[in-house]
């Protein structure tokens, strides 16, 4: 008997931010075409911008070491690009604090636990031990509007996972450690860091993976003009 077809906007409520998952192994084949249907997003003059690399094996391992320990000895690098607004408008700082008191909430993390948040971070860098870990990178001399493309065909691999039962979380706390990073997987200077993001089946008793932060409503970002 065959699965009943799920909506299109079932799919889009279905997606969310997963951090915890469960061992099942993805198939280097499932992964393959899941990246071929996130490639028919649009891209400007077809660039099709941005190269992904699952790490695998002792390649992830040292990968993950290095950045755990930059992480732990409170390294900082420039980042290749400029991931949010400096200084933070303090509307969009409350969306920010608002999203993370949800996830610490759900862990049942105090504001003052330091050490778990902490902890809870750097789990970012095993990628949430999902069990394929992407890396994202793009071209350096790729202009901003290549990013928005970049964007367009992410958000595609995440929905056609969730089509599958596959969850994912976007990891941008990679693009912290660009050079690290380039040095540890012996990546050309010019191939920029954009994110990383974990991919795999979420556990469902896992109550972090039960957050779901709030969105703006139409009103709050739409206009019409006649």
């Amino acid at each position: 008997m065959s699965e009943p077809e799920v909506s299109f906007s079932d799919l889009l409520n279905r997606r969310r931010s997963t951090r915890r998952f469960l061992d099942t192994p993805v198939s280097d084949e499932t992964l393959a075409a899941l990246l071929a249907q996130a490639r028919r997003s649009p891209s400007g003059a077809n660039l099709q911008p941005g190269e992904f690399i699952a790490l695998q094996g002792g390649a992830r391992e040292r990968f993950s070491s290095a950045l755990t320990g930059a992480f732990r000895a409170g390294q900082q690098e420039p980042e290749d690009y400029s991931y949010f607004p400096q200084p933070m408008p303090l509307s969009l700082r409350r969306r920010q604090v608002s999203a993370a008191a949800r996830l610490y909430d759900a862990l049942q993390t105090g504001r003052d636990d330091r050490a778990g948040r902490d902890r809870q971070f750097e789990r970012n860098f095993r990628f949430f031990d999902a069990p394929v870990a992407l890396l994202v990178t793009i071209d350096g001399r790729m202009g901003s509007g290549c990013y928005m493309d970049l964007g367009m065909c992410l958000y595609g691999l995440m929905l056609a996972a969730a089509a599958q039962g596959l969850a994912t979380c976007a990891i941008g706390a990679l693009a912290s450690y660009p050079e690290l990073i380039r040095a540890t997987l012996q990546l050309e200077p010019g191939r920029h860091i954009v994110c990383g993001m974990a991919l795999g089946y979420a556990d469902p008793a896992a109550p972090e993976n039960e957050v779901e932060t709030e969105r703006l409503q139409p009103e709050e970002f739409f206009s019409i003009l006649r």
